[in-house]
């Protein structure tokens, strides 16, 4: 890492940031600045799509992470990201309202957001196998159909870009407004499944309901290869009906 990051005029590395199974994420310090760097598994197009999506976010008056170009002006070189870092604290229970919003300014402003490179939404994937981290071939054949019957419900929802995993770690809550983290799983796919996973929502009862079984459905299969432990609990919540985002 240390290497790749003399493109960037060699930042000290302070430390290894926690709390990712994905992708290797680093705390930097370049003069004052704070800054945090990450090493992506995805390809160019896909990580081009994540940072023109952060742009046309922080365009529209969102608090995401600003990258960081090199020396020479590139965005990511062999996978690795510089970024902002985003000050805040991780949200409390009379936050999650404000989370609410600041998702669902997400999904207005960008509808008919192209798809993600290399990635499938939850309604491809009825009948497609591959996309991002999921690959239901790697299941049982009966996990995979019940991942398919909780996303089948979903179907007639609105559809735009998803954070993909907004969970308290991935939030930082300012006096300034919500700041969001880590788009490294975001995609065009059924809104709900965002607002399912928060702790506040105006969804219809009945909405609710199939988002949270379509996104423990979602956990599991967009884990099982990576977190096998967790995705095995996701997929024993779906099967006996119960959810758990905490």
């Amino acid at each position: 890492m240390r290497e790749a990051l003399a493109a960037w005029g060699q930042p000290a590395v302070i430390g290894l940031l926690g709390g990712g199974n994905r992708n290797a994420v680093w705390e930097l310090r370049l003069g004052q600045q704070r800054l945090v760097a990450r090493r992506s598994r995805r390809s160019e197009a896909s990580l081009d799509w994540e940072l023109d999506l952060l742009g046309h976010l922080a365009m529209h008056g969102l608090r995401v992470p600003a990258v960081i170009p090199s020396l020479d002006g590139r965005r990511h070189i062999n996978g690795v990201v510089v970024q902002s870092w985003l000050d805040g604290t991780p949200p409390d229970n009379h936050d999650w309202p404000a989370v609410s919003a600041a998702l669902r300014r997400v999904h207005e402003v960008t509808r008919g957001w192209p798809p993600r490179p290399g990635f499938a939404s939850t309604r491809e994937l009825l009948t497609a196998d591959h996309g991002g981290d999921v690959d239901l071939s790697l299941m049982p054949p009966g996990a995979a159909a019940a991942c398919r019957r909780a996303w089948a419900r979903l179907g007639g929802n609105p559809q735009a870009v998803v954070h993909g995993d907004p969970g308290p770690p991935n939030i930082r809550v300012t006096k300034e407004g919500i700041g969001l983290l880590d788009w490294d799983e975001a995609r065009v796919d059924y809104t709900d499944l965002d607002l399912a996973e928060i702790h506040a929502s105006d969804l219809p009862h009945a909405r609710q309901a199939a988002a949270q079984t379509a996104a423990t459905a979602w956990e599991a299969a967009n884990g099982w290869t990576i977190e096998p432990a967790y995705a095995r609990h996701q997929l024993s919540l779906l099967r006996s009906g119960q959810h758990n985002f905490d």
